[in-house]
């Protein structure tokens, strides 16, 4: 018997996702497992398999949406059964639209598809939903319209109160945005005049991070502590260690060696190797370092499960594999999960200093500045040194300032004096 299957929840933190695309088409043996489609979610591009076996008839929803998990994607069952009924349910009073844009709606008990004009601030408020809605025009003050066709008015600052849309009941389609964009009613576009801003709605990880940081700022009493580190000994390890691995075609980074340093500190001051958890401290028994990716649209932090056991060319493949996948968004969730201290790197920027906001539930995080040369003055001698800055925040409500300070002491002794890190 044929059935309608909705959007999985991927995740533990999906609150929607994005059909990136189709694996399987309309009329495709599908088994049980089977790869259906990717989704994008606030963490990574996941893999959509199917908890069924059957025939795919029907695709509801393209390639691009973004929905909300349960919504109805397609129906499977066997083949040529009949699926009117199915449809009918889906649809409910509100028809897919025309053949250059097959949008259907899920069912909800919230007022169907309004839209408003954008605040001040630029913040959209069509209402997200597609419910079951009865036949009405713009002029009802409610306007039938898909996700994509209001993104594209949004961006191209078009009132869809304005459009008449040309399919069912009214609804605009994508073929009237067009229209009307190369029409008369098209806001006018004049010399010196103030537009209107550009709005676009926030990915599913844009979202999450706004959240999630939002959160660790106001729950969190961040403080911070910076040490300047004469990185010379470190810098001339890493060339030692490069000459060495050339043959076999690899090569350390400055943050791999900052990566395994850390990593050995955090066992020498294990009070910082903690998690504040429903009034409850855990000090971790492993170390495993979230390093701080910059992706397209956010920021990832995949995790190296205990740094602190692996030698430094086993944590510079996998800090460089983890940061393709996360940049490809193939990381799984729980390679992204469970850190218990992180570091961000934006030295290659050119950034002398700075403070990172804490990922929670970690402690605390480490911001490591750019290689500064300077001139520095030893046995009353003035010579060019080599200088990073590390700033660490700390979570108040754990780490104390003197064991923060503690903390850094250590982890600058074993930056200057990288043989250390054999001990």
């Amino acid at each position: 018997m044929a059935k309608i299957i909705g959007l999985p929840k991927l995740s533990p933190t999906m609150e929607e996702g994005t059909l990136v695309s189709w694996t399987k088409k309309e009329g495709d043996e599908v088994e049980v497992d089977d790869l259906l489609a990717e989704v994008e979610t606030d963490k990574a591009t996941m893999e959509f398999r199917s908890f069924d076996r059957g025939v795919l008839l029907k695709i509801l929803v393209p390639a691009g949406e973004t929905l909300e998990p349960d919504v109805p994607v397609a129906i499977i069952g066997k083949a040529g059964e009949d699926i009117a009924e199915l449809l009918a349910q889906v649809s409910a009073g509100a028809p897919a639209a025309a053949d250059d844009e097959a949008v259907v709606a899920a069912e909800s008990d919230e007022p169907t598809d309004t839209v408003r004009e954008s605040s001040p601030s630029g913040t959209s408020e069509a209402a997200l939903s597609e419910a079951p809605a009865p036949s009405m025009g713009p002029s009802s003050g409610r306007v039938l319209s898909s996700p994509l066709v209001r993104r594209l008015a949004r961006e191209r600052s078009i009132d869809l109160q304005r459009v008449q849309g040309s399919g069912p009941h009214g609804r605009i389609i994508k073929r009237d945005i067009e229209s009307f964009t190369g029409s008369a009613n098209a806001l006018p576009s004049v010399a010196g005049e103030r537009l209107p801003p550009r709005v676009v709605k926030a990915s599913s990880m844009r979202r999450t991070i706004a959240r999630r940081l939002t959160e660790s700022t106001q729950t969190i009493p961040h403080y911070y502590l910076t040490i300047d580190v004469d990185i010379g000994p470190l810098a001339d390890a890493r060339k030692a260690m490069n000459a060495e691995l050339e043959e076999e075609g690899r090569k350390v980074s400055l943050n791999d060696l900052i990566i395994k340093a850390t990593a050995m500190t955090l066992r020498r001051v294990p009070e910082v190797n903690a998690s504040w958890m429903d009034k409850e401290i855990h000090y971790h028994q492993v170390v495993d370092i979230s390093v701080a990716v910059a992706v397209e649209d956010g920021l990832m932090t995949p995790v190296i499960r205990d740094a602190d056991r692996k030698g430094v060319a086993q944590i510079a493949q996998e800090v460089r594999d983890l940061a393709t996948r996360a940049r490809e968004r193939k990381l799984q969730t729980e390679e992204m999960s469970n850190g218990t201290f992180s570091i961000s790197n934006l030295g290659m920027f050119g950034i002398e200093e700075f403070t990172a906001v804490i990922n929670p539930p970690e402690a605390a995080i480490l911001a490591v500045g750019t290689l500064r040369n300077e001139a520095i003055v030893e046995a009353e001698e003035i010579t060019i040194g080599r200088r990073m800055r590390f700033t660490m925040s700390c979570d108040h409500r754990i780490i104390d300032g003197a064991t923060g300070a503690k903390f850094l002491a250590a982890l600058q002794r074993t930056l200057e004096s990288p043989l250390t890190m054999l001990l």
